[in-house]
């Protein structure tokens, strides 16, 4: 597969047409002074089926996770400094 390199000028003013190549499975660079910033590819959708619970077993939420410290409340409220 070849991927066209242009400038971001160059891809504003073909942004239908490279769409259009993007469409047709091309992929194509986006440089700006030379260096490569982005890269248009074809939309495949979704990586694959999510399902809940995932990371069951895996995560811990502490039991005062909802608790805030007395300091931090001051200055919500505009005491301390």
């Amino acid at each position: 597969m070849r991927i066209e390199a242009m400038n971001i000028h160059q891809a504003k003013t073909h942004l239908s047409r490279l769409l259009a190549e993007v469409q047709s499975g091309r992929e194509v660079l986006i440089t700006k002074a030379g260096r490569p910033i982005a890269k248009l590819v074809p939309y495949t959708g979704r990586a694959g089926h999510r399902a809940p619970g995932g990371w069951k077993g895996l995560v811990r939420i502490a039991p005062d996770f909802n608790e805030l410290p007395e300091d931090v409340v001051d200055l919500f409220e505009g005491r301390g400094t």
